[in-house]
């Protein structure tokens, strides 16, 4: 079985990170979450184990990388440590800002650092979710294509379309999968693709790398 470090966006399928938690835990696998603020709208961290309060081993959150008191040399930081415990980074819900942080390196939260510093080796799934403007938006294209290239994968075409490109980037990438949003009614009331995957698909999309 294996560590899986779960982050989670601020998209509101962030409310399905308690759902995604239990659904790789029940198969056996040792999960922790590493939230950004913006996902915390949207589940409730206390939720994760039975405390009933936020469980720092399971939950990571910024405060836990940049604590009030400082920073004392010797401690431990946060990203690097849960960089070497991971064997799987599974970023689902993926949101559109964090995609684009992803896709050029910018790390100005705990997540997007795990991310900068990880080994590629390792490997990676993400579920995008997004309103469907935003998903059809050209820079995404761009910045998927970009997770690409630096797994491997260079050189896809850019007239591809989100659904050709996804398919390229899981035959072709080494050590990335992408797990496609869904058509549906969208919490924005608007109806088209962009919703996260299931939870079940999403959780096979993950899983399949280890294997």
């Amino acid at each position: 079985m294996a560590n899986i470090l779960l982050g989670a966006t601020g998209s509101v399928a962030a409310i399905r990170v308690p759902a995604l938690f239990d659904a790789l835990a029940t198969r056996g696998h040792t999960v922790r979450i590493v939230a950004t603020a913006a996902a915390t709208h949207f589940f409730n961290p206390a939720v994760i184990g039975t405390s009933g309060q936020r469980d720092t081993q399971l939950v990571s959150l910024d405060a836990d990388e940049w604590p009030v008191d400082g920073f004392t040399r010797g401690d431990p930081v946060l990203h690097i440590g849960l960089r070497d415990w991971a064997d799987l980074f599974l970023i689902a819900p993926l949101d559109a800002n964090t995609l684009a942080k992803l896709a050029v390196g910018l790390c100005d939260n705990a997540l997007t650092c795990v991310w900068r510093a990880w080994d590629h080796a390792k490997p990676v799934a993400l579920a995008p979710a997004m309103n469907t403007v935003m998903w059809l938006n050209p820079f995404t294209k761009k910045h998927l294509r970009a997770l690409a290239a630096d797994f491997g994968a260079a050189h896809l075409p850019g007239h591809f379309d989100e659904d050709m490109l996804i398919r390229q980037i899981n035959e072709r990438a080494v050590n990335l999968r992408i797990a496609a949003p869904i058509s549906k009614l969208l919490a924005c009331g608007d109806i088209g693709v962009g919703a996260m995957a299931e939870v079940d698909a999403v959780v096979e999309c993950a899983l399949g790398l280890l294997h």
